[in-house]
């Protein structure tokens, strides 16, 4: 496998023409991304059953697979374990994604985000034993599944599972890399120990990388004036081994050009590079109020229905640019629109779900009161 082959459209933030509501697609600018994708060699797709709530697999049917020779593109399917009452729901929601997406077979099939609590429904819904069915029956080439916790469970499952797996996609990118709450470098360590192709999800950590304040940024210019800051994320991850693909979730087409120019004209991470990216990454962590990736899964998860990941999202930027006032006006009308973040009952719901392990209830509490007395989120 070439690195050009490393880089693959993941289909979660596809652009949409309304920011607040998921199922509004910008088919025609995803037809568009995706006959420059094509056009310059590059051909895997990743989706998951509740993408863009349910649509995501509908819009890759329109510009993937209605547009293409089956044999020209390969697509990555999830399962959605959270739902999972019994084995046979197993079936019923691959024959419903195979329906959406207008295809007879998936490339790759995964179990949707293992972590503590849904480990326990894919085992009660026999999950594992299912895929590897699934894979017998040639409906689908390659197994795994998506990871979303620390490296004892990950170790438990390939005890179990590991021996007719395939793939593990991990989120791993250089700002998680040593993080003791994410475990990142363990994680793919147990994966190369069993022999297993390791899939990365949220190179940028859900654009935190990318986002950064204007003095690291600074410091990325000032170390490498031609290369982006994404670029170096990528770079990271795809220069690992074990490591066959890297998916980044593309909204616009700025991003899929930089990404292509930068697997098309792939250099390894190197030492000094490495190095870079250590300090830059303790750096951005000194500045973050909250390490979320805006994955979503806690808002499914609240009761209350509280818009979690905008409102860190805001948090962090208000911490990255104190002197900024706009911040309170977005967390205003966030509020008015949406769900109030002191409507934050405790209940303790998304602490299972939040695949940064951050303590939610305690940090929108931080949040509120340094929006609303204006103290730094840091103390």
């Amino acid at each position: 496998m070439t690195y050009k082959n490393k880089f693959g459209f993941g289909c979660m933030r596809l652009p949409t023409t309304d920011p607040d509501d998921p199922t509004s697609i910008n088919q025609e600018l995803f037809n568009e991304m995706v006959d420059i994708y094509m056009e310059k060699g590059f051909n895997y797709y990743d989706t998951s059953y509740a993408y863009h709530n349910g649509v995501s697999e509908l819009a890759i049917r329109k510009a993937v697979v209605e547009r293409y020779p089956r044999e020209s593109f390969q697509i990555c399917d999830k399962i959605p374990t959270w739902v999972l009452t019994s084995k046979k729901d197993n079936e019923k929601f691959v024959g419903e994604m195979l329906e959406r997406l207008g295809i007879e077979y998936f490339d790759v099939l995964f179990i949707h985000n293992i972590n503590g609590p849904w480990y326990k429904l894919a085992e009660n819904a026999e999950s594992f034993e299912c895929i590897k069915k699934m894979k017998e029956d040639g409906i689908a080439k390659k197994i795994g599944f998506s990871f979303h916790d620390k490296a004892d469970l990950l170790k438990e499952v390939l005890e179990k599972y590991g021996d007719f797996l395939d793939i593990v996609q991990l989120e791993l990118n250089y700002l998680d890399w040593e993080d003791t709450s994410i475990e990142a470098h363990k994680c793919y360590d147990l994966c190369v120990e069993h022999g297993l192709d390791v899939y990365v999800m949220e190179p940028l950590k859900g654009g935190v990388i990318v986002n950064q304040p204007e003095d690291i940024q600074n410091d990325f210019k000032k170390f490498n004036p031609d290369k982006s800051i994404a670029s170096f994320a990528m770079r990271f991850c795809a220069s690992l081994d074990q490591v066959k693909m890297v998916l980044s979730g593309m909204s616009k087409m700025d991003d899929l050009l930089d990404n292509c120019d930068t697997f098309e004209n792939f250099e390894v991470l190197s030492e000094s590079e490495n190095k870079f990216l250590e300090e830059m990454a303790e750096k951005l962590r000194s500045k973050l109020a909250v390490p979320c990736s805006e994955c979503g899964y806690c808002i499914d998860a609240c009761p209350e229905m509280i818009p979690i990941p905008e409102y860190f999202r805001i948090y962090n930027s208000s911490a990255i640019q104190p002197e900024s006032n706009i911040y309170r006006a977005y967390f205003d009308k966030l509020a008015n629109d949406k769900v109030p973040a002191d409507d934050c009952t405790y209940c303790g719901t998304c602490l299972d779900y939040c695949t940064q392990h951050i303590d939610i209830p305690e940090e929108l509490e931080k949040l509120c009161e340094h929006f609303e007395e204006g103290f730094s989120p840091y103390g």
